[in-house]
């Protein structure tokens, strides 16, 4: 018996879980525009109880008019009923009926208005709260294919469900409609109601049923989906029609795409024929409630149980209480429907992150005395039995100059942000000035390390903007932006520009003018001079520079970090040569340290690699 009871309790707070969230989505609505709240919902309010009054003052003019009939005519002319005052009554009944009209249209007007602002201002403050908490998050889950499933499906449903705000608004100024009109009808004849109900309970649970399933196909699609957004991007955008056209690519992805969409299609085509046909029977169903009660209203009518007036006033309550019944059962099921999607958007802002400071955090010190220390650190990818880097110790000294070399897959990377902290040890610790670095401020800790990765972010944004993005706080600091594109040489591509600093980068929006790879490199290592970071870090940022390029960018690299710490990573033996230490990884570990001319003249594997590259410029 108690395990029977637990199933159901379980049963239910299963299905009545996802209704949690309409609390939250009311408080971020709230919390978006109270105001505006306020004004939809007192809307909403004033125009529920107007149906029921119409109704009413309907019943009084049909009354008052078969009243008027069982008297002698005043006269034939409208001039003799007016002056008998005979229509007095009927002339306020119509001024009434017109006045509720008028009312009725302006707030249905200004009720549309004012849920269309809020929808707005909930979009705009749902996005925004989304990508604050994405950008709380750790790389590594945003890096994960899981979480990206989740931010995707999280990120349709800040714009996807504002039609959600309206439904409820609307179902509850239907809630009220329906009391008023159940209200009148009860006077009268109760058991219609219960006629109703029973009716339209069948199409309410089927409706339910068949929105789980939408839901349910939606949810495990959301891999395909993302397929299809690829796929939809590859095939029409302006940064791979190159390779597309050359490799004629389009027959192939449009294949790909649609055996993707034919396959969700195939899904949603099943369910949406099973939803309409079983739709369809319930619809029956109610439709033979509602002329069974109306037949037995009429016959009442026509014994002389009601009058003409009741007789319009009951068929017109009735007609309308079924209509918002069933909208309001239906509406319920889809509603019940779209809260199970509400899950994805308030469930990612429950995840948290596990790279946070600490309650007492430690100032960074500034200037770093001693350095960055690698203790004994491992890091392995979550879900992956390989590890990135494994019993690694390395020390990075202030103010000195480290070059990281090794293969692809050596960790080269992987050291670099677990130096920015982007991700924490698997194994070990890493200490900055003899403190483990999770003892510190983390947004302090990530403000005075100044990284350009080699997939650094091509911006769609002004040229000075590009730059300033190292430095968000002075964005619009001009000299030091200027001053940044001076540094890393360029202020000459700059110069060129039509716009100079205000010219718009990138081809998506319009005037903007796309740079050569070597172009965007320099902007990005503005970016990184912007920042005035204690530690620079360069992993592989002159790949797309010519010789001459590089060797220009390395000379003023070295000047402007003196005094500071920077890690430079390079498959150019040309530029690492100009560290104050070279360091060679391999499978994750140390393998070599030394200078240039220490490791070449001890001959092990940064001998072999340099010759290997020398070689190709013989």
């Amino acid at each position: 018996m108690n395990l029977k009871l637990d199933a159901i309790r379980t049963m239910l707070r299963d299905r009545a879980g996802p209704f949690r969230h309409l609390v939250s989505l009311f408080r971020l609505v709230w919390t978006a525009s109270p105001a505006l709240t306020v004004g939809s919902l007192g809307l909403r309010l004033a125009r529920a109880v107007l149906p029921l009054l119409g109704l009413v003052v309907g019943k009084l003019i049909i009354d008052a008019v078969v009243s008027q009939t069982r008297l002698p005519s005043p006269g034939d002319s409208l001039i003799d009923w007016i002056f008998s005052g005979r229509l007095d009554r009927l002339i306020v009944l119509l001024s009434l009926e017109f006045a509720l009209a008028l009312l009725s249209n302006g707030l249905g007007r200004a009720s549309a208005l004012a849920d269309s602002l809020l929808s707005e201002r909930y979009s705009n403050f749902a996005s925004i709260r989304l990508m604050n908490h994405a950008a709380t998050l750790d790389l590594e889950q945003l890096e994960s294919s899981a979480e990206q499933d989740r931010l995707d499906r999280a990120r349709r449903q800040v714009t996807g469900r504002t039609s959600l705000l309206t439904q409820i608004f609307g179902q509850a100024q239907d809630i009220l409609t329906i009391i008023s009109l159940a209200a009148g009808l009860i006077a009268y004849a109760p058991w219609l109601i219960a006629l109703l109900c029973l009716a339209l309970i069948p199409s309410f649970l089927g409706e339910k049923h068949f929105n789980a399933q939408s839901y349910r196909i939606d949810y495990f699609r959301t891999p395909e989906r993302r397929q299809l957004d690829y796929l939809r991007y590859l095939g029409s955008s302006t940064e791979t029609a190159k390779e597309i056209k050359l490799f004629g690519l389009n027959g192939f992805l449009a294949q790909r795409f649609e055996r993707f969409a034919d396959a969700m299609y195939a899904d949603n085509r099943g369910l949406a024929i099973r939803r309409a046909a079983w739709g369809a029977a319930f619809s029956g169903v109610g439709s033979l409630a509602y002329y069974l009660a109306y037949f037995l209203i009429v016959w009442r009518a026509a014994s002389g149980r009601f009058s003409l007036g009741d007789l319009t006033f009951l068929a017109g309550s009735f007609l309308r209480l079924r209509g918002l019944l069933e909208g309001l059962l239906l509406g319920f099921s889809q509603m019940a429907g779209q809260v199970l999607y509400l899950a994805d958007l308030f469930d990612f802002f429950e995840l948290r992150p596990t790279i946070v400071s600490p309650a007492l955090p430690l100032p960074v010190p500034h200037p770093i005395q001693i350095g960055f220390v690698f203790e004994d650190v491992g890091y392995r990818y979550a879900g992956s039995e390989t590890w990135a880097v494994r019993h690694l110790d390395l020390t990075l000294h202030s103010g000195e100059v480290l070059a990281l070399v090794g293969q692809n897959g050596a960790g080269k990377t992987t050291i670099v942000k677990l130096l920015a902290r982007l991700y924490d040890p698997t194994e070990g610790r890493v200490l900055l000035d003899g403190r483990d670095l999770r003892d510190y401020d983390l947004a302090q800790l990530r403000a005075r390390v100044g990284v350009i990765f080699q997939d650094f972010v091509r911006f769609h944004l002004t040229a000075a903007e590009n730059i300033g993005v190292g430095r968000v706080d002075d964005l619009t600091d001009r000299p030091r932006v200027a001053e940044a594109a001076v540094r890393s040489l360029a202020d000459r591509l700059i110069d060129r520009l039509p716009l100079g600093y205000d010219q718009p980068l990138g081809r998506r929006f319009n005037n903007g003018i796309d740079l050569s790879g070597g172009e965007w490199q320099k902007i990005a290592i503005a970016r990184a001079y912007m920042r005035e970071a204690d530690v620079l870090i360069l992993d592989e940022p002159t790949a797309a520079l010519d010789a001459r390029a590089e060797y220009e960018v390395f000379e003023r690299f070295k000047d402007l970090s003196r005094g500071k710490t920077a890690i430079l990573i390079s498959h150019r033996f040309s530029t690492v040569r100009m560290a104050d230490r070279i360091v060679v990884l391999g499978g994750g570990r140390v393998i070599e340290t030394g200078t240039h001319e220490s490791l070449l003249a001890s001959g092990g594997n940064y001998a072999e690699l340099f010759d290997l590259q020398a070689s190709g410029y013989r």
